[in-house]
């Protein structure tokens, strides 16, 4: 069987990858409805007859309750997010990441589901979804370490080791009041379980609440190889130095390379220059403009394009400026790619946007 990838332009956008063992799903819903969205990325993952592992909700917590009360909610772990920048409650996106054609395993931690594992001839695959802290009352750094340990069991029990994760997905309720405190306590636990040694995932850093009230929740994946034939790499951009020169400890992206495709994780990207520091200030469009550009610089460095996009999320600090995105695609002539525009702060108070994407293309 060869590797097909199929990739949609309605909404809800639909991208999947068929492998000779599985088939592996991405969807993009919009819209300003919870039923909706969530009936959407429902009905397509069983479309493909595919269970789903994890969703990123982005809305506001006053709409928790009715998710909660949708017959669809039970399917995997459901990350919910407010950003901190969104003061009316909007409702905005839902992603959802799905499987199809292998048998999916629940990884528990004290007795609650907080991810599944599935695994092919060449690797195992561990996604963790919506991490938080249990005591809620403690500073932000002790539920940060809390986080990191809870991740740390949670892969162990499955079989995992923590420098095996190659994404992570970190959103701080009131960020801009405590990411360099944020950035010590996971540099320090990378250290600890040997990160540095060997790679250093590829990561998003983002202003926002959760329905739990926590300082944090967090989304993983991890990958173990079981064959020499599938290799995980970092990958330099070529328009901005590595975040570990200023003292953030994710790298711009990673590559994970099989026989059958290559999966490109590309880090929450923004408008940084080499040298670290933030440019166009107070111009969300400029900052629109150079930040597409480091995203398709990487993209072009892995023979790759927009086109090859599968699943992306657009962060702005104003709902307003989408349309400069929007325009910047359209004067570009970009193709059509699954993207979720969303409301939250970004990790500097200077920055009004940020953008990640994951892009997939077969060998």
């Amino acid at each position: 069987m060869k590797t097909k990838i199929r990739k949609n332009e309605q909404n809800p956008c639909l991208c999947s990858i068929s492998l000779p063992s599985r088939k592996e799903l991405s969807i993009t819903a919009s819209g300003s409805s919870i039923a909706e969205l969530d009936r959407a990325i429902s009905e397509a993952a069983a479309s493909e007859k595919a269970s789903l592992l994890e969703r990123f909700v982005f809305a506001g917590i006053q709409h928790c309750p009715e998710l909660k009360n949708s017959a669809n909610s039970i399917d995997g772990c459901v990350t919910w997010l407010q950003g901190d920048a969104c003061k009316d409650g909007e409702v905005s996106a839902m992603q959802g990441f799905a499987v199809s054609g292998t048998k999916t395993m629940p990884v528990t931690f004290r007795g609650k589901t907080v991810g599944y594992s599935y695994e092919d001839d060449l690797a195992r695959y561990c996604r963790l979804g919506n991490i938080v802290p249990t005591d809620k009352s403690a500073s932000c750094e002790a539920q940060t370490l809390e986080v990191f340990e809870a991740i740390s069991e949670s892969l162990k029990g499955a079989g995992f080791k923590f420098n095996e994760i190659i994404r992570t997905w970190f959103y701080l309720s009131r960020l801009l009041n405590w990411y360099k405190e944020f950035n010590a306590v996971r540099t320090a636990f990378f250290s600890q379980e040997g990160v540095f040694e060997k790679m250093v995932p590829a990561s998003t850093g983002i202003g926002a609440a959760n329905a739990s009230g926590a300082s944090l929740a967090c989304n993983v994946l991890a990958v173990q190889p079981k064959s020499d034939k599938i290799k995980i790499a970092a990958v330099d951009s070529p328009m901005q130095s590595s975040a570990l020169n200023y003292k953030s400890s994710f790298s711009r992206a990673v590559e994970l390379s099989c026989p059958t495709h290559r999966c490109l994780f590309i880090s929450g990207s923004a408008s940084i220059d080499k040298e670290g520091r933030t440019v166009h200030l107070g111009d969300t469009e400029k900052q629109i403009g150079l930040t597409m550009e480091v995203v398709g610089a990487l993209l072009r460095s892995r023979g790759m394009g927009w086109a090859d996009v599968s699943r992306s999320i657009a962060y702005f600090t104003r709902m307003d400026d989408r349309k400069f995105f929007t325009d910047y695609c359209t004067q570009n002539k970009l193709p059509k790619f699954p993207v979720a525009m969303v409301h939250t702060d970004i990790c500097r108070a200077d920055l009004l946007f940020e953008l990640e994407a994951d892009a997939i293309v077969a060998n």
